[in-house]
């Protein structure tokens, strides 16, 4: 078989719930991500894209009938690029990665391109379909912005219960205090500020909109400020709005190739795709997921958490957060500073569908930045699931 890799990566800023992005189409915030990907890349020949493979969690309404599809036609690329739209929810655009990797391995692909989109601020009220014409009873609009709607009466009610219910439970399995979830939510804005500040993300973000930067960022935000916050899913629970990830807009891009695909791209790879796990468990435990996962992604790469010099990993809540990396420091990670080390998506954000894209494009950029041969991208998934990709720096 063949090797894949990470050529290069492109993501819009996300946005605020309703704020800069609100006006732009999701098909269009697609589009920009894929637009800006192929700007940095202006010795390849669109037309020569095998594929591309797009995440998208909602899928309800300006994103609806095959998104990706929509992005190439959108971005000016030729007709005769094919497209996929993927639906693992928040792991949709890792996943997208995962399938276009194994595309190139088995020699179906040599290029293709993985990305995806969110518009949380977009994403429209629905009502179920009547099964019979003009019913008598009223019928509800319901959000599709975040969680579970028009829930199957089947499904077990343990399962069912909220994103932060889930977290809240999941903070009593493990004793995560209050205190430590905060300190995360600070630390996750101190980086993220700092990784702008200092240049790390001026070439991986493509303005849109008028927006040059992650919306949700908060300079100076203090452990004391977010200390006064309230609780937001029980009235004495640990979560609050400081201490989970907001609601956000935004899309990412990721090329992928051969290793003989360099010269038609018109460079050379960064990182290699080592390892891909994923991993599933109760519903109400989803947050915990990416542990089992890239346990799996590290045992293909043949490497332990020992070697490993850099993770990112999706920060749905803090509380998932620290249990995961409680766990891998138990399993050899060898320091806690390695994950996330230029901010997490409690500050720069979490539009479902862009997340994974967003977390292996700054992993690679992270890894070329170190020197740092190995690296984790990880990412919980609501309804109980998770997956990790292990990349391998290349670059000399």
């Amino acid at each position: 078989m063949s090797s894949s890799y990470v050529y290069a990566s492109a993501r819009t800023p996300f946005g605020r719930f309703g704020g800069a992005l609100a006006d732009t189409r999701t098909d269009d915030l697609a589009a920009t991500a894929l637009t800006g990907l192929l700007e940095r890349l202006p010795g390849l020949d669109p037309g020569l894209v095998d594929d591309v493979l797009w995440g998208n969690a909602n899928g309800a309404g300006e994103d609806n009938r095959n998104v990706g599809r929509m992005a190439v036609l959108l971005a000016g690329m030729p007709v005769s690029v094919t497209a996929t739209t993927v639906n693992r929810l928040c792991g949709s655009s890792l996943d997208a990665a995962m399938m276009a990797s194994r595309m190139i391995e088995v020699d179906d692909a040599e290029i293709a391109i993985a990305g995806g989109v969110e518009s949380m601020t977009r994403a429209p009220w629905v009502l179920p379909k009547p099964s019979r014409r003009f019913p008598a009873g009223d019928v509800t609009a319901v959000s599709t912005t975040l969680g579970w709607r028009l829930v199957n009466e089947r499904m077990p009610a343990e399962w069912t219960v909220s994103l932060g219910e889930c977290n809240e439970q999941l903070q009593e399995k493990f004793s995560i205090s209050r205190e430590r979830q905060d300190e995360f939510g600070a630390r996750s804005h101190r980086l993220a500020a700092e990784a702008w500040e200092k240049g790390f993300y001026d070439d991986l973000v493509v303005p849109v909109a008028g927006l040059g930067r992650d919306e949700s960022i908060r300079e100076g935000t203090s452990l004391e400020a977010l200390a006064g916050l309230k609780p937001a899913f029980r009235p004495d629970g640990t979560i609050t709005a400081g201490n989970c990830s907001p609601l956000n807009d935004g899309a990412s891009a990721v090329l992928l190739g051969s290793e003989r695909a360099a010269a038609t791209i018109g460079r050379d790879p960064v990182a290699r795709i080592a390892g891909r796990g994923w991993a599933a468990l109760s519903p109400q435990q989803f947050g915990y997921a990416p542990v089992d996962a890239a346990d799996d992604a590290l045992q293909r790469a043949g490497i332990t958490w020992e070697d490993v010099g850099a993770v990112e990993l999706n920060e749905a809540f803090a509380v998932q957060s620290i249990a995961c990396v409680d766990a891998w420091l138990e399993l050899g990670l060898r320091d806690a500073e390695v994950v996330n080390a230029k901010g997490g998506a409690i500050a720069i954000g979490h539009p479902l569908g862009a997340s994974g894209g967003r977390i292996l494009g700054t992993l690679a950029a992270r890894l070329v930045e170190s020197g740092d041969r190995w690296g984790v991208a990880a990412i919980c998934i609501g309804v109980g699931q998770g997956l990790a990709v292990v990349l391998e720096n290349v670059v000399a």
